[in-house]
């Protein structure tokens, strides 16, 4: 977990990653997917400032967002939201640290995981179908209830996230939702 800040501490700007080390918070750039720390590890780094998009295509986040109603000082429906549910199902596994003092960081949160940025990619696409496996359980219609079951038989997370990953190219610091 993040260590708690006291002001004129010095450490104030330090980050505890899940697996101990500290990171500057200000080292973050905001085209940071990934962090290669000292234990020998990549960490997936996503800030508030990446939309949904990083996961989703636009098509599927405006239905999120349409269907998503939040109760909470954002907007609408979006990245802060998404890193919730992870951290809220892996709450050792993910860092949550709020910069909204600092304004020489270019971002409000910014939350560090143990995992690396495909297998959070594939955490968080795991995490949606089960939100919306939950949502669909609730229909009246138990045919819309069957087709989507009969589809999620057929989807493959890894392939999906896999397609995306290639589709987004990653590899880049210019990549555009799809």
């Amino acid at each position: 977990m993040a260590a708690p800040r006291v002001p004129g501490s010095g450490d104030e700007r330090r980050l505890e990653l899940p697996c101990g080390e500290t990171l500057d918070p200000h080292e973050i750039d905001l085209g940071m997917r990934e962090y290669t720390c000292a234990c020998g590890t990549r960490h997936a780094v996503v800030t508030d400032v990446h939309p949904p998009s990083r996961f989703f295509p636009e098509s599927l986040v405006a239905v999120l967002r349409e269907t998503i109603d939040t109760d909470d000082e954002f907007e609408e429906f979006g990245t802060p939201h998404l890193m919730g549910v992870v951290l809220e199902e892996f709450p050792d596994r993910v860092v949550a640290f709020d910069a909204s003092d600092d304004g020489a960081v270019g971002y409000t949160l910014v939350w560090v995981t143990d995992f690396d940025a495909r297998r959070l990619h594939e955490i968080v696409v795991e995490l949606v179908v089960e939100l919306m496996e939950h949502a669909i359980s609730h229909a009246d219609d138990d045919d819309a209830v069957s087709e989507f079951e009969t589809q999620m038989l057929e989807f493959d997370v890894s392939e999906f996230v896999e397609q995306y990953r290639r589709q987004r190219d990653f590899e880049s610091e210019h990549d555009r939702p799809v």
